[in-house]
């Protein structure tokens, strides 16, 4: 997936002249297309302002983090902490918001401060990980789809309000009618959704058939079993706050999930961070995570180009 051979950053419109680790193109767009993820390495980024120029620089449009998924604190108009989620757990690889039906094309990550152990951000190509699965599988959820299920005021997990970014009901429906979400309004405040997308899309600019869904992130066998026992132990398991299923409401079978989880392992790659590393992901190409750590870890995110399923 990375390309070691360094290139001048050429084609870049900003002054803080780098090094991109790719494969010798000067298109930093065809290499990531090529590629599906970029690491650039020396631009000699010092703050969160550099960080934002570059990002804005090549890909002009951050995008705001809406219909939330998970906790992340924003710090300045597009620019986010990665998953404040805690440092002993790791986060499953995914594709980010492929729930929703606008999700981001592009991705950056920005390294303010390496942790002491641990924290890559591991990826996995997503057209490789479609081919490694079995066909037989690929074919049913291509015909049946995905059902996403979440939870949202039962005491774990994102509330609505966190997640949908308001305290009105009313805007909660009509955002979840224009995209295409079940809303089922419960006792105490609680609210329950349901959505089925697909598990296989096309890359709009590439033509490639890609694995492209949240199937295994929000499911919960995704949980860490320490973690999966002490939600358990506060909720009952039709009450947590993600599960995933056949888009016709039936379980994913615990064979098929293993499948899924291994086509994930089996791609995944992995760098160390430094201090100054900027990544771009192309997110429907690449999916990525976060491994455990220790020590203070800041990474960055800034979304882009936001993709509208018509």
């Amino acid at each position: 997936m990375f390309a070691r051979r360094p290139v001048k950053l050429q084609s870049v419109n900003t002054d803080l002249p780098g090094i991109v680790y790719a494969s010798g193109e000067l298109d930093l767009h065809g290499a990531l297309a090529r590629h599906g993820a970029l690491l650039l390495r020396g631009l000699n980024l010092q703050t969160i302002d550099d960080f934002e120029t570059v990002a804005r620089a090549i890909s002009p449009r951050l995008i705001e983090y809406g219909e939330r998924s998970s906790p992340r604190t924003r710090i300045s108009s597009g620019i986010y902490t990665s998953t404040d989620h805690p440092p002993d757990q790791p986060i499953v690889l995914h594709n980010e918001q492929s729930y929703t039906l606008n999700w981001p094309m592009k991705i950056w990550f920005y390294c303010a401060q390496p942790a002491e152990t641990g924290g890559c951000t591991p990826l996995a190509d997503s057209r490789r990980i479609l081919k490694r699965l079995p066909s037989d599988i690929v074919e049913v959820f291509e015909d049946k789809q995905i059902m996403y299920v979440r939870n949202y005021n039962t005491g774990v997990g994102l509330s609505w309000r966190e997640a949908f970014q308001t305290d009105d009901r009313g805007e909660v429906e009509q955002y979840c009618a224009q995209e295409d979400i079940e809303v089922e309004w419960r006792d105490n405040d609680r609210l329950r959704t349901r959505q089925v997308r697909p598990a296989v899309r096309f890359h709009p600019d590439t033509g490639e058939r890609v694995w492209f869904n949240h199937a295994l992130f929000f499911n919960l066998s995704s949980l860490q079993p320490a973690a999966r026992e002490t939600m358990l132990a506060v909720v009952d398991e039709s009450e947590v706050p993600f599960n995933t299923f056949y888009g016709d409401g039936t379980p994913i079978e615990p064979k098929v999930m293993d499948e899924i989880r291994n086509a994930y392992d089996s791609e995944t790659v992995k760098f160390d961070w430094r201090r100054g590393d900027l990544l771009l992901v192309d997110n429907m190409l690449v999916a990525h995570g976060r491994e455990p750590f220790t020590g203070s870890r800041r990474v960055l995110v800034a979304m882009a180009e936001p993709f509208q399923e018509l």
